[in-house]
């Protein structure tokens, strides 16, 4: 009898290309993007600067990368950088901003992933030869270890104003940006408007196999893309992956709803079976279990996986690959879960 394929919930980076993105990046007209010649990737540079609001915008090969040339074109080395204490570059970026800028980074604890704008003009420190300059501040949207949260539309304009008018940059970590844009119904634009920069992840839910943009004002991206360089992200013939990009712009952004939508279902089936899970807003839930290790092991015993981010708590992510077939094996492997 042949076994059913695994209903991998670890992560939303695990989706692969549809058949229509294959073609697409079969077909793609490519360049030298060192030389600024591959059309695919001008094409995706120019189609996503518009989007986020931005005057400019540069592929590179992962979202860390985006994040990090954020913080290396608006720091200079000694200075910091705030963020939530979970954020992505504090937690998931292997301490790039010391490796790469030089800058310490300042942490200060959020609800559900996002910063308080009265906690970082509180960060503000006076001009002191004891302390670090803080100089960029940096949100999350969605917020990952949030559970996926969506930072309410004020929130987002009130850091971006308090690190303003502390004399800071802004940067908006929107590697799952579109998840938050198809949950609030507001635009890209709009929810970056307030912040310098802002990246955009292709290889999450939008289903691209790799590649994120970083976006902001022509000198910046024109400073990013010789750091692009140093960091070793020039990537040549990129337009085969730039195509997979505006692909998943054209077809797979509408489609992060049914992700949604089974997000919720997914948690109402957690807590049927007893089982403490986070409201989810977007596509990943957070649930608390009795035992990590033991939980896997029972899901994997149902051709289910997950990620655990702690002793006790899982993290389950719904993507492009998981349809409602695999909703319901999903469903059906978590009511064999222990109580914690």
């Amino acid at each position: 009898m042949k076994s059913l394929p695994v209903v991998d919930l670890r992560s939303d980076t695990l989706t692969r290309p549809t058949a229509g993105m294959r073609a697409a990046m079969a077909e793609a007209p490519v360049g030298d993007d060192v030389f600024g010649e591959d059309p695919s990737v001008n094409a995706l540079e120019a189609r996503v600067a518009a989007l986020l609001g931005k005057a400019a915008a540069l592929f590179v090969p992962s979202g860390t990368m985006a994040n990090q040339l954020a913080i290396r074109v608006q720091t200079e080395p000694g200075d910091e950088l705030l963020c939530e204490a979970e954020a992505h570059p504090v937690i998931y970026e292997a301490g790039g901003p010391a490796l790469l800028s030089g800058v310490s980074v300042r942490t200060v604890v959020g609800q559900r992933g996002q910063l308080d704008p009265e906690a970082v003009r509180r960060a503000f420190r006076p001009d002191n030869v004891h302390f670090s300059p803080l100089r960029l501040v940096a949100a999350e949207d969605t917020a990952n270890r949030g559970g996926g949260s969506v930072h309410p539309l004020e929130r987002l304009d009130g850091i971006a104003a308090a690190a303003h008018n502390g004399g800071a940059r802004a940067h908006l970590d929107g590697a799952r940006l579109m998840n938050a844009v198809v949950q609030s119904e507001v635009s890209a634009a709009r929810r970056a408007a307030g912040f310098d920069t802002v990246s955009l992840c292709l290889s999450k839910g939008l289903g691209a196999p790799v590649g994120s943009l970083l976006a902001g004002t022509a000198p910046a991206i024109h400073k990013a893309r010789r750091f692009r360089k140093a960091f070793g992200g020039g990537m040549r013939q990129a337009g085969i992956l730039a195509a997979a990009g505006l692909y998943a712009l054209d077809h797979q952004v509408d489609r992060l709803a049914d992700d949604h939508r089974r997000a919720r279902a997914l948690c109402e089936a957690l807590r049927a079976a007893g089982l403490e899970a986070t409201d989810p807003e977007t596509n990943m839930v957070y649930a608390t279990v009795f035992s990590s290790d033991d939980a896997l092991s029972t899901l994997a015993e149902a051709g289910v996986l997950a990620l655990a981010v702690s002793p006790t708590v899982l993290r389950f992510v719904l993507h492009l690959d998981v349809d409602d077939d695999g909703l319901e094996r999903a469903c059906a492997a978590v009511r064999r879960l222990r109580r914690p």
